[in-house]
């Protein structure tokens, strides 16, 4: 006898849909789904297992009575438009990760009685642009010129990167949900997304971004901790969303990068995008914007540039060769400071090994491999 089980299959045509498939599209992998939406046929357990799987949906939700109302827990901009009210299952998941991790970090260290940071929401939306980047700046230990001084895009991240985590920001690099590779997160949709917390405030910076478009993230989300505003979004085009906040986390991060008067002296000597994108390690386009914004160029001369650089980058990634080390790569998904307080709380048994390999999305051996040989190398 066949474990059938009863189930509405409104639940199904919903958990396809939110997984970002067509009805056709998904049958024509499994056409067992549309027996069940014909009545044909009653779906069995395992059946539905392997389906939850594929929809990237809990087990549970599926013998729910009508679809839950899966609400944003923060703005999600996107370009030109009011804020998102959903986000593709991919993104929606990440950012629920994010939160599970931000929650118990929280917890753990205001039992360790680590005080709320200073510069979190210090400022509202009708601050000054320029005086939320001094503050940046001297709350970091930065000064306005400090990435004309490093040798490459990568160092001048890697660099930024650090101060930002040494003030107290946990910062996540990552291009799929979790450790999950076939599920990945666009760029086009999320170039970002930022939880703000006095005490546990999360970065989630795209990876599949170019390193040098990843500091216009960084610094975008920077903004949006010292105005005390979580918020996702996409950057298309590297215009901001129609928002107060959005527009003045734009300048900030426009500012802080490539400063107004410095861009002035050295476009003056030479006015050329690909050497102001190496002095300021940022990307051609992120110059290009600043550039429109400068009025020293069009904004059609600007959408050229853009729609081309774009083309260019897209060809560059649809020829390159995968790969890359788990572990390595590991570090960048969980974070350091994260992982280290992680570990912490294991082996003062704070912690459970079943929550920590729930937080760090590590079990068993590749857990312990991550701690006892790539954690600290």
């Amino acid at each position: 006898m066949r474990n059938e089980v009863e189930i509405n299959v409104n639940m199904i045509t919903w958990a396809i849909s939110r997984a970002g498939y067509e009805l056709h599209e998904f049958a024509t992998k499994s056409p067992k789904v549309l027996d069940w939406l014909e009545n044909k046929k009653k779906p069995t357990v395992k059946q539905l297992e392997k389906f939850s799987h594929q929809v990237h949906l809990p087990f549970g939700y599926l013998f729910l009575p009508e679809p839950p109302a899966e609400k944003l827990p923060f703005p999600f901009f996107r370009t030109g438009n009011t804020p998102a009210t959903n986000v593709s299952v991919n993104v929606h998941d990440s950012i629920l990760l994010m939160q599970r991790r931000q929650e118990w970090l929280r917890d753990y260290l205001t039992d360790n009685e680590f005080e709320p940071l200073n510069f979190v929401g210090k400022y509202n939306k009708t601050a000054n642009p320029q005086t939320i980047v001094s503050d940046i700046r001297e709350t970091l230990g930065l000064h306005e010129n400090w990435a004309s001084n490093l040798p490459t895009w990568q160092k001048a991240l890697d660099y930024l990167s650090q101060k930002v985590e040494n003030a107290g920001i946990i910062i996540v690099f990552n291009s799929v949900v979790e450790n999950n590779t076939h599920r990945p997160i666009e760029v086009e949709e999320c170039r970002g997304f930022v939880l703000v917390d006095d005490i546990a405030p999360f970065m989630f910076i795209n990876a599949a971004d170019s390193k040098a478009a990843q500091m216009f993230t960084i610094v975008h989300e920077l903004a949006h901790i010292w105005t005390g505003q979580s918020a996702g979004f996409d950057f298309r085009q590297m215009q901001p969303a129609n928002n107060p906040i959005e527009k003045l986390c734009d300048k900030v991060a426009a500012e802080f990068l490539v400063p107004a008067k410095s861009f002035n002296d050295v476009w003056q000597v030479k006015n050329n995008i690909k050497y102001l994108s190496g002095y300021f390690k940022v990307s051609p386009i992120v110059i290009a914007r600043r550039a429109l914004d400068l009025n020293k160029i069009t904004k059609r001369t600007f959408f050229i540039f853009y729609n081309d650089y774009v083309s260019r980058l897209q060809f560059k990634k649809d020829n390159q060769t995968g790969g890359g080390d788990f572990y390595a790569t590991t570090k960048k998904r969980l974070n350091l400071k994260f992982a280290a307080h992680i570990n912490q709380a294991v082996n003062s048994n704070k912690l459970l090994y079943r929550d920590a390999y729930k937080l760090t999305g590590l079990k068993g051996n590749t857990y312990q491999t991550f701690f006892n040989e790539h954690f600290l190398k």
